[in-house]
């Protein structure tokens, strides 16, 4: 029998979150972002649920030649453009749109040879400063690629830093209108923060929903702006889950301990269960005593230090529960019980993002719809 641990990638709930994306912004086109091999779910897996989406948005070559090999013919952006001007041969090959946010990457294209101009996203920095042109720069930018026979259309794009959080996006948008302004060709400004947050605002919610948005942390059940909001505030659905069994359980007296370090105690006789799951397998390895779990879709808690391949977890709120007892420790339970991946990240001190990112290579992966 192999290790009772797996995740399941739950396809229909990544097309019911896209299409909360698509209802938010019904005037917009989605581009479903699918980098860092579909946020930990894996691109094959993933794009049977999102493969109503307008376009795939993406970092690496790699993921945009599986897409095509996937039979995916629309449209695929890389996000962070070219990272090498060979990359231009494979742009032209794939028909791959990319981000132009460097002048380096203008001095590619000047010299690049080809008998099909390219799609071009050409970004601003409208103060997230990462990548993209300065307010100041943009329009000479602009002209630059405007003139070079190699890029065909120019699309403008920039990317908020606080779309999550309480200083929002009007400092951002305000600038990138006062760059933009008057040149042609489609905007993407909205992330999923902005597309559940900000798209329906009055006055503002045309202008952030733009031609295209980008639907990534979203699509994959977790809220954006967690813990503010949640996936059932956002009306998403877990799309990953992990889940495992008792594998043993032993019974303490008051005054005994859990696992390396003693760090847990007893105060009265406890059951703790066992579970097959640790560090090694992605779970958070500075989970601390407390972060939930569910144990026959009954909501109990970790104690004890995380190991590599253990948690133990207290049985209280289980008390039927014994050797075998199906273990969530994110997404969908038993009984329709849900534990949310973000209050397990929440507790965890980090973001849904890195959970998901970080599932272990040895655990099992299977679809279910």
């Amino acid at each position: 029998m192999p290790r009772p641990i797996q995740a399941l990638i739950h396809t229909e709930a990544l097309a019911h979150n896209l299409g909360v994306a698509c209802a938010r912004t019904p005037d917009s086109r989605v581009w479903a972002v699918v980098k860092a091999n579909a946020y930990g779910h894996g691109l094959e897996r993933a794009f049977e649920g999102l493969r109503r989406a307008d376009g795939f948005a993406l970092l690496d070559l790699d993921e945009a030649q599986r897409l095509r090999a996937l039979d995916w013919r629309g449209p695929i952006l890389l996000l962070e453009g070219c990272f090498d001007p060979r990359d231009l041969e494979l742009c032209s090959r794939l028909g791959l749109w990319h981000v132009v946010h460097t002048a380096e990457q203008i001095d590619w294209l000047a010299a690049h040879k080809t008998n099909v101009p390219h799609r071009v996203f050409l970004k601003m920095n409208s103060g997230m400063n990462r990548l993209g042109f300065p307010e100041a720069a943009l329009r000479s930018a602009w002209a630059r690629l405007n003139a070079l026979p190699q890029v065909d259309e120019i699309s403008l794009m920039t990317h908020f830093s606080d779309a999550d959080g309480p200083r929002g996006i009007v400092h951002q948008v305000q600038a990138f209108a006062r760059a933009s302004a008057d040149l042609p060709g489609e905007r993407s400004l909205a992330n999923s923060a902005a597309v559940l947050r900000h798209a329906a605002d009055a006055g503002l919610g045309s202008a952030v929903a733009a031609d295209w948005v980008r639907a990534g942390i979203m699509l994959y059940g977790s809220a954006p702006d967690a813990p503010g909001g949640s996936i059932h505030s956002w009306g998403l659905k877990p799309t990953m889950t992990l889940k495992s069994r008792l594998i043993g359980v032993q019974h303490l007296q008051p005054g005994d301990t859990v696992g390396y370090g003693s760090t847990y105690t007893a105060a009265q006789s406890t059951r703790i269960g066992i579970v097959a799951c640790g560090y090694a397998d992605g779970y958070p390895r500075h989970a601390p005593i407390g972060t939930p779990v569910l144990v026959d879709g009954a909501r109990c808690s970790l104690v004890g230090r995380v190991s590599m391949d253990m948690i133990t977890v207290d049985l209280t709120p289980a008390p039927q529960a014994g050797f075998g007892s199906e273990v969530t420790l994110w997404g969908c339970g038993p009984r329709s019980a849900v534990l949310p991946i973000d209050e397990v990240a929440q507790a965890a001190g980090t973001i849904g993002y890195e959970l998901m990112c970080a599932l272990a290579p040895r655990v099992p992966v299977a679809v279910d719809g």
